[in-house]
């Protein structure tokens, strides 16, 4: 590492060069070339066809998103008008979670497009489109397409959910990705076939060309752009004996694709591909320091693993320490085996049995390592002072190695301090989740001393699920927050908005006690039956956890699912709460006669803040000095009604159709909201 110090003084201006440009971006955001246009014109670039829905995204001005409600046969190429509604993409609404607004700016996507009519104006493709619908056309014929598809043509959409959902817990994702190896591997190829025909000049300049052309059939991919200007970089630097050191081409690299579009640094493909190959690069000689295949490749993973690390807490929130281990079998059936028969499976199909074969063995292989799950960490999102520390803890690790000091264990000591920091918290907090058109709360007690999810969230669209809550947002936000296990999952009453991702969340996720209203409906019995632990049927009664009591008020039993909605109460840090489900004022009127209610601090408003609830009488009683609305945005209900918001005008209102998930420190006071 001490060998690259002189380097900073060319890397240093540089990076200090980038990293103001990016800031520059960051605050200005983009400079879009339309504002909020009816009509669109441009050529299809990429087409995703599902059940519901056509996802479009399209060259005109500049690259537009378009999201189509209909059927539509779309070929590449295509030159389409579009009439609808152009929009800003969303934002994340919760903590820590995916944010889609950045990863399509990563993409150069500034729009998304709502199109009510699509018109063909031109189907005449050019050339280029036409070759690149054929591959893709080509790949249907296998058995092994979804695949081909993934390693050869770069788009990975169409593989299994539950196999890639193991990829991931294995930490072995990124073989899905065209890497600088494949890319490597892919050019030594082609300069092989070349120089066998062509001068080594000649061959260079083909190679170049075929590389940007399969930039262009695969989306010019930040990976893959990546390691193609790497490629042209090195062979500029070889070709004129420039003579600069790899360290320098990887940073010019990087300048350049930011200079390009300084947006890439929210795409996870392009940070780690940089970060772990500039830790690779910087302790190649303590790679290199090992001659045993199976040593060195061990180190490679190791190194490579503790690079990610920070990164995939953030974004995926958990650890599989035996991820390097298992990188030792699948790298090189991947990089040696599976990618080069794929490679040739993709010209002669006859090969594709021997493919479909090695994926069978390599997907069992994922299956059953991903169930290996007791050194898998669930880690809570780290903010940017504890990311920084992270990586200087690294440094220092990689570093006293290369010196013949072995600290590894050190760093694996505080992965599992930090996966059990949990235990440390001192703050009591409630969350109302921002779920849509529906409800979910956490309740996070200090000291992990109890984790209480009040209902799931859930939308229906023609019968089906608008879109997996539980996985997309419920589980993802509860492991951000270094939650491993829910002690109670309380569902206030059987209506899909409050309960239907129960079931997901139950298969999914750990859950001790399963809270339940006395009367169950048909999606109730279905949870119940998914669920094998502890079920607790309640209306009104006292559920003790730790030295909280959660109190439920309503045993109205009317058969009605709103009005015999669970009411909890409880005290926490000395604030009242009071929870009032899809309540109605019909329950209020039962609360207000049967118990001498207190003020509260913090009042959940019933039934997402609708006209059936909140009368005047009940708020004037509770006089909440926090009320709190889940509402969706844009909802077709109206909520929250303008009278309910009229009654508690003379509280502090969030929702989260305006202000995202609402995050309350009980024990500090403090709130925070998204936006």
């Amino acid at each position: 590492m001490i060998a690259y110090m002189p380097k900073l003084k060319i890397i240093l201006p540089f990076s200090i060069f980038i990293i103001i440009y990016i800031i520059f971006f960051q605050i200005n955001g983009p400079v879009s070339k339309y504002t909020k246009e009816s009509e669109i014109i441009g050529y299809i670039y990429d087409c995703q066809i599902k059940e519901d829905k056509v996802t479009i995204k399209v060259k005109a001005k500049e690259n537009i998103l378009i999201n189509y409600y209909d059927k539509f046969n779309c070929k590449l190429g295509q030159k389409i008008k579009a009439k609808g509604e152009m929009k800003k993409p969303n934002k994340n609404t919760n903590f820590n979670l995916f944010n889609y607004q950045n990863y399509l700016l990563s993409e150069k996507i500034y729009h998304t497009f709502t199109a009510s009519n699509i018109q063909i104006i031109d189907s005449n493709q050019n050339i280029f489109y036409k070759i690149k619908e054929k591959l893709y056309k080509h790949t249907e014929k296998y058995k092994t397409q979804n695949y081909l598809q993934a390693l050869v043509l770069g788009y990975d959409n169409n593989l299994n959910e539950d196999i890639k959902n193991s990829y991931q817990t294995n930490g072995i994702s990124h073989l899905l990705a065209i890497s600088g190896a494949q890319i490597t591997l892919f050019t030594c190829l082609l300069l092989f076939i070349f120089n066998k025909i062509f001068s080594k000049n000649t061959s260079y300049i083909l190679t170049i060309i075929f590389l940007i052309f399969y930039l262009f059939i695969t989306n010019f991919q930040a990976s893959i752009l990546r390691a193609t200007i790497f490629f042209i970089i090195l062979t500029i630097n070889k070709q004129f004996e420039l003579k600069i050191d790899t360290i320098t081409l990887l940073a010019i690299t990087c300048g350049i694709l930011l200079i390009y579009n300084p947006y890439y640094i929210h795409n996870l493909g392009f940070i780690l591909s940089f970060t772990i190959s500039f830790f690779l690069i910087i302790f190649s000689k303590l790679i290199n320091t090992y001659k045993n295949f199976f040593s060195k490749n061990l180190v490679i993973s190791l190194i490579a693993f503790l690079a990610s690390t920070p990164i995939l807490i953030n974004n995926f929130f958990e650890i599989n320490l035996l991820s390097p281990l298992i990188n030792l079998y699948f790298i090189p059936l991947m990089s040696c085996i599976i990618y080069p028969i794929a490679l040739l499976t993709f010209i002669f199909k006859p090969l594709d049995n021997i493919l479909f074969f090695l994926i069978q063995i390599m997907e069992n292989a994922s299956l059953f390592f991903s169930k290996i799950n007791f050194l898998n960490l669930t880690m809570h999102h780290v903010n940017t002072s504890i990311f920084i520390l992270y990586y200087l803890l690294i440094i220092f690790i990689l570093y006293k190695w290369s010196k013949g000091k072995n600290y590894l264990l050190l760093f694996f000591i505080i992965l599992i301090f930090h996966h059990n920091i949990n235990y440390l918290n001192p703050y009591s907090e409630i969350t109302m989740i921002d779920v849509g058109q529906g409800d979910s709360i956490l309740i996070k007690l200090k000291n992990n001393k109890g984790n209480i999810l009040i209902d799931t969230g859930g939308e229906l669209i023609d019968g089906k699920p608008k879109y997996d809550i539980a996985n997309n947002i419920t589980i993802p936000y509860l492991k951000s927050e270094g939650i491993d296990h829910l002690d109670y999952l309380i569902l206030t009453h059987g209506d899909y908005d409050h309960a239907g991702m129960a079931i997901n969340l139950i298969k999914n996720f750990k859950i001790n006690n399963l809270v339940l209203n006395k009367g169950n409906n048909s999606l109730e019995n279905k949870i119940i039956k998914s669920f094998n632990k502890n079920i607790i049927n309640i209306s009104s009664g006292t559920i003790k956890i730790y030295n909280i009591n959660l109190i439920f008020l309503n045993d109205l039993n009317t058969h009605n699912e709103n009005d015999d909605s669970l009411i909890i109460y409880t005290n926490i840090e000395n604030k009242n709460i009071l929870l009032m489900g899809d309540a109605s004022k019909e329950s209020e009127k039962y609360l207000l006669n049967t118990y001498n209610l207190p003020k509260m601090d913090i009042l959940k408003v019933g039934h997402h803040g609708s006209d059936t609830s909140s009368s005047k009488k009940f708020i004037q009683t509770v006089s909440p000095n926090i009320s709190l609305i889940s509402a969706g945005k844009n909802n077709i209900y109206g909520h929250p009604h303008q009278i309910t918001l009229k009654n508690l005008k003379n509280s502090k209102i969030f929702t989260t159709k305006n202000d995202g998930a609402i995050k309350i420190n009980l024990t500090k006071g403090t709130i925070k909201t998204v936006r």
